[in-house]
């Protein structure tokens, strides 16, 4: 058997990667840096020539929390769990909610106000919607202060669960907002109803979300429904790690974790399958 010689032809086979290796993940980390410089960036261009600034962050959740305990506990006097006051049983689930909800109404237009960087040059397109769900740590952080002054004027003290149990709930709300937001950005490329379809979708989504409600109103019959929305999962979490309200992980919690790494992991495949004709279609 002879070596080959240097003026032997060399046969290079080029295979479609398969499987999960077909998502190129690792990309994210080569182009760390990119998303860090795009979550800076989108946090400045959010607050941008207001004069308020970041105060919006605390104001939102702040007026929501005035209208539900107006409506659902001066006039309604729906009933909640435990002795909590009402305004801070409502604000507890309005932080994972108003990141959830900020999430997607910037990362569903992160790639279409974004055109002229995917058609001119290249970086994983994932970096965007990513950066635009992560963006909005800084307002979750700016209105948790707000939180724990809340529950220091009320003399609630935190349960010994929150240490582990409010970074896990932290990370399901940004596993649902990025699987959500990695379908609606990249159906918005080719269908631009999404920005008319979104406005509706959040406000349905919170009213069948136990924010300004307790979950316990649902009936037993309906829970097991109720959970597969895995922001109710997430609201129940905030509040018992928080405020030590509910019973903690339960099977509904772990079928709403199931829910949304299923939407996140087919959130991943669609978008993926669709990147290569953002370019051309944007």
């Amino acid at each position: 058997m002879t070596e080959l010689s240097k003026h032997d032809p060399i046969t290079i086979y080029i295979k479609p990667t398969t499987g999960f290796a077909a998502l190129n993940l690792r990309d994210l980390w080569t182009y760390r840096e990119l998303v860090f410089f795009m979550i800076w960036r989108d946090i400045k261009v959010r607050y941008k020539q207001t004069a308020l600034g970041a105060l919006w962050a605390v104001i939102q959740p702040v007026m929501n929390m005035l209208v539900f305990t107006f409506l659902f506990d001066r006039i309604a006097k729906l009933p909640i769990d435990g002795d909590i006051p009402y305004p801070l049983f409502s604000f507890a689930a309005l932080l994972p909610w108003g990141m959830f909800s900020t999430a997607l109404n910037a990362a569903s237009r992160s790639l279409t106000s974004n055109h002229n960087m995917i058609s001119k040059t290249y970086f994983p397109r994932l970096v965007l919607p990513m950066a635009s769900v992560l963006g909005g740590l800084v307002d979750f952080a700016i209105a948790f202060v707000i939180l724990i002054g809340m529950m220091i004027y009320y003399g609630v003290t935190p349960t010994a669960h929150i240490w582990w149990a409010l970074p896990a709930f932290l990370l399901l709300t940004i596993l649902t907002a990025l699987g959500v937001a990695l379908w609606l950005s990249a159906i918005n490329v080719q269908y631009r109803d999404v920005g008319y379809a979104l406005p509706f979708l959040t406000q349905f989504w919170l009213f069948i979300t136990p924010v300004a409600y307790s979950s316990s109103v649902i009936s037993g019959n309906w829970q097991l429904l109720y959970s597969l929305n895995p922001m109710a999962g997430v609201v129940n979490g905030f509040r018992w790690a928080l405020l030590g309200i509910g019973t903690g992980p339960s099977v509904e919690l772990w079928i709403s974790v199931v829910i949304a790494l299923g939407v996140l992991i087919t959130g991943l495949v669609y978008f993926r399958n669709m990147e290569r004709t953002f370019a051309d279609t944007i």
